[in-house]
């Protein structure tokens, strides 16, 4: 059975895709990768893969998932034959695991959010806001509630179908997302010493630009198109014939970079102003942060608002991996009923992260492979299941199909012979060795 859903226009396709693509990575990685790796350098190597082998991989996803129309197990078993519906399956799977672990951090955030709409929870002592985030995130039962509320809105927009939900949420959510952003740059760039953040982001230091760097800026570069996971191509089987696959590719491509440079410019500059460590990665959101707020006039209010960027950033995420999970059951099954199957995928997801949740109070010392629950899960979706999951898309729409590829690039006006050569280079070779180079720089 095909999904019967459909995008309204293209702007919803490409603000939904990007959307998926903006999650909570873009604000507090981005900064922390690119200061540490070179800066601008790092910036420059980012543009160039995501650009390049990056557009080649989402329209690998696209093309399949626009001519099968079929969720992405069965899209990939329309395109190419029964042999390939894995390579969908592991991406549906990576994105339901994703969802588990992910939903924690969601519910992180709305706790921080709702503290910080009754001016709460900032202090400037830094040792104090690390032992209030160690209280709460070990604190099962709360913890646990938080991410059960990131979920319940979650199922309930996903519910509401493709135009009433996950459009109609991504029109209003980025653009209020993007003016937010806009707002607390503004506010940053505005104190003192902010100019030392600007700096760190934008200033070349080769000295910091290593193989090492390199291989980030790629594995960015994957982890930032949400690739791998199933949603685009999901996503690309609402999307009508009319609608030109490679312009579109390239706005959501270039909406996914300016989420992540405003992301550091959001947050580099008041770190600096305030003479705080940027690089305290995860911790830069929940202890970082706070401690900026506290100092800064007014701090309740910017402080609400910047909970309220990831709030935003983490459903826009979250609600495409549900959605990519819900598609993939409704056509194998053959039913419409969405709703339903909304809300019990959503239980399933709420009972495996109840276990991610634990990893960080009661189940902390319960460990496989030397891993919590919560890391583990982190480690194999973003090291086997994504990687692998690509590459079957990958594959098939260079060598096993593509005619229907080409079809679908040519769908709206022909493409320059040339063009298509260099694309099918980009997915079918290029993409593949920037996946297992990526693979390997991770577990080695």
């Amino acid at each position: 059975m095909a999904v019967a859903s459909s995008w309204t226009s293209r702007l919803g396709f490409i603000l939904a895709s990007a959307g998926s693509a903006v999650g909570l990575g873009a604000i507090w990685k981005f900064p922390y990768l690119a200061g540490n790796n070179g800066g601008s350098v790092f910036l420059l190597s980012y543009l160039l893969f995501t650009f390049t082998v990056g557009v080649a991989m989402l329209i690998s996803e696209y093309v399949v998932g626009r001519a099968g129309r079929a969720g992405p197990i069965g899209s990939l078993t329309k395109v190419a034959g029964k042999g390939w519906k894995i390579f969908g399956a592991i991406g549906v799977l990576t994105a339901f695991l994703i969802l588990c672990f992910y939903s924690c951090v969601g519910g992180w955030c709305i706790k921080y959010f709702i503290d910080a709409l009754f001016g709460n929870g900032l202090a400037s002592n830094a040792d104090e806001l690390n032992k209030n985030f160690g209280n709460f995130v070990s604190n099962g039962v709360v913890a646990y509630l938080y991410q059960l509320v990131f979920l319940a809105i979650n199922a309930w927009i996903v519910s509401r179908g493709v135009q009433k939900g996950i459009e109609r949420l991504a029109k209003v959510l980025m653009p209020v997302l993007f003016v937010l952003m806009l707002i607390l740059i503004v506010r940053g760039l505005t104190l003192p010493g902010a100019i030392q953040g600007l700096e760190y982001l934008f200033k070349p230091n080769f000295s910091a630009f290593t193989t090492e760097a390199v291989f980030n800026a790629m594995g960015f570069t994957f982890f930032s198109l949400s690739l791998g996971a199933a949603v685009m191509v999901t996503y690309a089987g609402y999307l009508s014939e009319k609608v030109n696959l490679v312009s579109s590719t390239a706005w959501i491509a270039f909406l996914a970079i300016l989420s992540a440079v405003l992301g550091g410019l959001m947050v580099m500059p008041a770190v600096f102003a305030f003479n705080l460590s940027p690089t305290a990665g995860p911790g830069l959101t929940f202890v970082t942060m706070p401690a900026i707020f506290s100092q800064m006039p007014f701090g309740a209010f910017f402080a609400a608002l910047f909970y309220f960027c990831l709030v935003v950033a983490a459903i826009t995420s979250s609600i495409s991996m549900l959605e990519a999970v819900v598609a993939a059951v409704l056509t194998s099954r053959g039913t419409d009923n969405r709703s339903i199957i909304t809300w019990i995928i959503t239980a399933a997801a709420a009972l495996i992260g109840l276990f991610c949740t634990l990893s960080f109070g009661s189940l902390a010392d319960f460990k496989i492979f030397g891993k919590n629950v919560f890391d583990l899960l982190d480690f194999l979706t973003s090291n086997v299941g994504m990687p692998i999951s690509e590459i079957g898309f990958s594959l098939v729409a260079a060598w096993i199909a593509w005619e229907v590829t080409a079809k679908q690039l040519a769908s709206v006006k022909p493409v320059n012979k040339t063009l298509l050569w260099v694309i099918r280079i980009g997915i079918g070779v290029l993409a593949p060795l920037l996946i297992i180079t990526v693979v390997l720089t991770g577990i080695f």
